[in-house]
């Protein structure tokens, strides 16, 4: 299985509205109307420069799968990165995640080698998605609890997550 991370593009506004359906927003509100889409595709395209996180769409071989991202974010007063995934229905199941998140952590350890940057990166999944929390813990996160957990950040929504976290010094 041939599994990518490409940094978001134009070309992932498609895989974005895919994502958009209630059986993939199930745990996080529910699909958002087109104007926010199309906004929340912006932010996606603009944080690279940022320099502060970064959108890709997963590739399985030359389809676009799926969605990981990692983005700094205060949480509980200190600055941490925080993590989120979307793979579509017909590729969930097969390892397609746990290989993305494989590599973004990569991505995220040598983004956390430069001064001043954060020491964890934070995954929020829902208490009730079962597979999002299972891939947590199989990608080495400790989990640190609930939490009440504000999404999407600034809406004042909260919704009742589990606070999952990663150290990120690989010991080099």
């Amino acid at each position: 299985m041939e599994i990518h991370l490409e940094p978001w593009s134009e070309s992932a506004l498609g895989l974005l509205r895919r994502i958009n359906t209630p059986q993939m927003r199930h745990h996080v509100g529910g699909p958002e109307p087109e104007e926010e889409l199309l906004a929340r595709h912006r932010r996606y395209l603009a944080m690279p420069q940022t320099g502060r996180g970064c959108m890709f769409a997963v590739l399985l071989g030359d389809e676009m799968v799926g969605s990981i991202a990692y983005h700094q974010r205060d949480w509980q007063g200190e600055q941490i990165y925080e993590t989120g995934w979307n793979v579509l229905p017909p590729h969930q199941g097969r390892g397609i995640a746990a290989a993305a998140g494989t590599a973004l952590i990569a991505v995220v350890r040598e983004a956390a080698r430069q001064p001043g940057t954060p020491g964890y990166l934070h995954a929020f999944p829902s208490v009730e998605n079962a597979s999002s929390n299972a891939l947590c813990h199989r990608l080495g996160f400790s989990l640190a609890g609930p939490c009440d957990f504000e999404y999407p950040a600034g809406s004042g929504t909260l919704m009742r997550s589990n606070d999952w976290r990663l150290w990120l010094d690989s010991g080099a």
